[in-house]
């Protein structure tokens, strides 16, 4: 309780709002310090009342009664809030702000906003509780049959049609409170445009007189005029603020009475929302990791898609491995040239050796083999032999080149045949290719006239 107090206390307390300035002019008037001291704690009241009155009752001493009050009431309201104010920005110049917190909001005035809006407010929560309802129906279409599906349906249709029925009853019932407002306010313009038409009689009078009056009696009333019809004003805002402060601090007296009485309530309610949160914090986990499994299953589909290659890829893989192969088989053909080559010359170089040598066995041999008949017999049937045998490699080189022509003939049909079905497999592959065009716009078509 002391705390609270405590806390009324420095919420009540006058706050300053404005300080004059180090080297603005001293006021010498005392009335003056006093209007400056309100002004600087927000209050924008005059001088006091019991002085004006003095200088009321001294300016009548020194009019004629008669005169005094018959020009009380020639100061129009706009010139008298005019001096005022021109008073009021006067003292105002030598002040300066204080710096102060902005932007705070009471809770009576966040109160009296949600107050205002609090049709608003349920009708935009209904609403959404409806479109959730919607929304859950629409995203389980498959557990729900057709007929509780429309019966749903019937069902919201049905609520929309009662809300917007209120709806259109509240307008009608503004609509009527409007139109009464309405001629009420055209009462009250006929009535001020007479009463207007009752002034401007009234100022004319009173210009009548008021010229033939003196200049400076008539300047003297007119100031105690307007301070008069100020101090009754502020007299006025003064009491019914008090009435306004007074009426707040009973309905905080009030509450706070109240307040003990609810603090029990409030307990067992914050033990209520305190099990409330801890069993939606544990359905918030099990929701968390039911969705961190789903979201690696999805990433375990996608990487296994991304893993499909796509008809373009297929189509780029194809033709990089064509190219592939032919860099392949054209290396491949020039290796088995060279290897050809070098068997070709290798066989070549062996013969050649061979007859080298056996040219010279023979070069080494002639002499001795001619020196006896004997020896040169024996040297004429190794020569035959020779003879024989080189015949017969020779026999033995034409067999395997006629084989090799062979095989060559054989290969080279091979060859065609692979070429046509090379062909074959180019002239399937683009009507196959022009064909899933066709089915792929057919299936746009599709899609279009269906959406």
């Amino acid at each position: 309780r002391r705390k609270r107090r405590r806390l009324q206390k420095e919420v009540y307390k006058p706050q300053r709002k404005y300080k004059r300035h180090d080297g603005a002019e001293e006021l010498t008037d005392e009335e003056s310090r006093v209007h400056s001291t309100l002004l600087e704690y927000g209050r924008r009241y005059g001088v006091s009342k019991q002085s004006q009155i003095d200088k009321t009752e001294d300016k009548k001493k020194v009019l004629p009664p008669g005169l005094a009050s018959g020009r009380a009431e020639m100061y129009e309201e706009d010139d008298l809030q005019a001096a005022e104010e021109l008073r009021i920005k006067a003292l105002m110049t030598g002040m300066a702000a204080m710096e102060i917190e902005e932007g705070r909001l009471t809770a009576s005035t966040v109160g009296q906003i949600v107050g205002l809006q609090s049709d608003e407010i349920k009708q935009i929560v209904s609403e959404y509780v409806e479109k959730k309802s919607e929304l859950s129906t629409e995203e389980r279409p498959e557990k729900l049959g057709a007929a509780q599906q429309h019966r749903r349906k019937v069902a919201s249709l049905n609520k929309q049609i009662v809300q917007k029925n209120k709806f259109l009853e509240e307008l009608q019932s503004k609509s009527t409170d409007l139109h009464v407002e309405c001629s009420e306010a055209k009462k009250k313009l006929a009535e001020i445009m007479d009463y207007s038409e009752k002034l401007d009689k009234e100022l004319a009078s009173l210009e009548a007189v008021e010229s033939q009056a003196d200049a400076n009696t008539l300047q003297s009333l007119r100031s105690l005029v307007t301070m008069n019809e100020n101090l009754k004003c502020q007299e006025q805002e003064f009491r019914a603020h008090c009435r306004e402060e007074m009426a707040r601090l009973q309905q905080n007296i009030e509450s706070l009475k109240a307040e003990a009485d609810e603090e029990r309530e409030e307990k067992e309610h914050t033990e209520i929302i305190d099990q409330q949160y801890k069993i939606e914090r544990d359905k918030l986990q099990k929701i968390r990791l039911l969705l961190a499994r789903r979201n690696r299953e999805i990433a375990i589909l996608q990487r296994k898609i991304d893993e499909v290659p796509s008809r373009a890829e297929l189509t780029q893989y194809q033709k990089r491995f064509i190219e592939l192969y032919g860099q392949v088989s054209a290396t491949h053909k020039e290796t088995k040239q060279f290897f050809t080559l070098y068997n070709t010359l290798d066989d070549k170089k062996v013969f050649l050796e061979k007859e080298v040598n056996l040219l010279n066995s023979i070069h080494d041999n002639f002499q001795q083999a001619m020196a006896s008949s004997g020896s040169r017999e024996q040297f004429l049937r190794q020569m035959e032999q020779i003879v024989e045998g080189i015949k017969q490699n020779r026999m033995k080189m034409e067999k395997k080149k006629q084989e090799n022509k062979m095989r060559r003939d054989q290969l080279n049909d091979e060859y065609l045949e692979l070429l046509e079905k090379q062909r074959l497999y180019f002239k399937t592959v683009k009507e196959f290719k022009e064909e899933c065009r066709k089915n792929e716009m057919l299936l746009s078509k599709l899609k279009a006239s269906t959406s």
